[in-house]
C-alpha cells in the first residue's frame, strides 16, 4: 500500500493539480518567512539554525502524520502536496499560448511564474529558452525529487525535501542579503537535489524518442555538458532535456543588476515556441516514469526491510 500511496499522491497531482486554497507549502513559506524576519542575521550559524528547526520540523511533521493517519495514506497527502508536475506544465503552457499569439509582452510579465531572471529585455526565442530551462530544472525539484525522497524515507523524506527546496528558493540565492544567512539551505538543497537531478537526467534521456529526439545523443551531452552548468543539478537535467530535444541551452541571463553568462548545453539551435510543447512532453513522461519507478523501489524496500525484521 505504500509503494501504491506514491503513485496516488502522483495521479492526485496529476488530475487535480495544486489545492487552489490553503496550499501547505505556501503556508509552510508565509512562516518560514514570518521567522526570517525576527532571527535573521548575516551569519551562517544563524541561518544554518533556521534551516535545521524548519527541515527538520517537516520532516517530524511528516512523521507525525503518518502516525495519525496510516504510513500510506500520510505518504499519498504529502506527495500530492509536495508535487507539482501539473501546475509546472500548466504555466508553461500558458506562456507558449502567450508567445503563439504574438503578445511578448505578456509573457514577459508571466515569466516569473517559472523563473527569477529578467524578462524585460528578452524576445521570443529568450522567453522561449528560460521557459525549456525552467521546465527541465524544475522537472527534478518540482517531479522526480518528491518521490525519490518518498520511496526513501516516506513521508518524513517528502517533507523534508520539499522544506528544503522551499528555503532555497527563498533565502538561498547569491544576494547581499543572503550570502551568509541562505548559505546553509542553498547547499542542504544541494545536497537533497542530487539524486533527484541525477535520476531524472537519465530519465529523460531515456524518454527522447517520445519528443523524437535520439537517447544516445542526450546521453553524450548529458556526459559532456552536465557539469558545466553553475549549479551542481540543475545542469544535469537542462543538459539532458537539451540533448533530448536537439536543442542548445545557456547563454546570457540577468537577475535585477547582476549579469550571468551561462556555459552552451546541447548542439543544436536556441529553443524555438514549439520547443515548448516538447519540454512539456517531455517533463510528464519524466514524471510518469519517475512515479513507476519510485513506486517500485519503495516496494522493494519494504520487503526488503520486511525480510530483515524476522531474521
Amino acid at each position: 500500500m505504500s509503494a501504491g500511496a506514491l503513485l496516488a499522491g502522483f495521479a492526485a497531482d496529476l488530475l487535480a493539480g495544486d489545492p487552489r486554497r490553503g496550499h501547505p507549502v505556501a503556508g509552510f513559506g508565509q512562516l518560514a518567512l514570518a521567522a526570517e524576519r525576527r532571527v535573521y542575521a548575516p551569519s551562517r550559524l544563524r541561518g544554518t539554525l533556521f534551516c535545521g528547526v524548519f527541515v527538520g520540523g517537516a520532516a517530524v511533521f511528516g512523521e507525525l502524520l503518518a502516525r495519525r493517519v496510516g504510513r500510506a495514506r500520510a505518504l499519498a497527502i504529502v506527495g500530492w502536496a509536495a508535487l507539482g508536475g501539473r501546475s509546472l506544465v500548466g504555466v508553461a503552457g500558458d506562456l507558449e499560448k502567450l508567445l503563439r499569439a504574438g503578445d511578448l509582452a505578456a509573457a514577459r510579465a508571466g515569466l516569473p511564474a517559472l523563473v527569477g531572471r529578467d524578462p524585460s529585455a528578452l524576445d521570443e526565442r529568450g522567453v522561449a529558452r528560460a521557459v525549456v530551462e525552467s521546465v527541465a530544472e524544475n522537472t527534478g525539484d518540482a517531479v522526480v525529487g518528491p518521490l525519490v525522497w518518498g520511496a526513501a524515507l516516506g513521508p518524513a523524506g517528502v517533507c523534508a525535501f520539499r522544506a528544503a527546496n522551499t528555503l532555497d528558493a527563498m533565502v538561498g540565492h547569491r544576494s547581499s542579503r543572503y550570502a551568509e544567512f541562505g548559505w546553509a539551505a542553498a547547499r542542504l538543497d544541494d545536497l537533497m537535489a542530487w539524486p533527484a537531478a541525477r535520476i531524472g537526467a537519465l530519465l529523460a534521456c531515456a524518454c527522447a524518442p517520445l519528443v523524437a529526439g535520439s537517447p544516445r545523443r542526450a546521453l553524450a551531452v548529458l556526459r559532456r555538458d552536465g557539469a558545466a552548468h553553475p549549479s551542481p543539478n540543475a545542469g544535469r537535467l537542462e543538459a539532458a532535456f537539451a540533448g533530448a530535444l536537439g536543442i542548445r541551452l545557456g547563454g546570457t541571463l540577468r537577475y535585477g543588476d547582476r549579469e550571468e553568462r551561462r556555459p552552451s548545453l546541447g548542439d543544436g539551435p536556441p529553443p524555438a515556441i514549439c520547443d515548448i510543447a516538447r519540454a512539456r512532453r517531455l517533463s510528464r513522461a519524466v514524471g510518469v516514469s519517475a512515479a513507476l519507478l519510485a513506486s517500485a523501489g519503495r516496494k522493494v524496500r519494504l520487503a526488503t526491510l520486511s525480510s530483515g525484521a524476522f531474521r
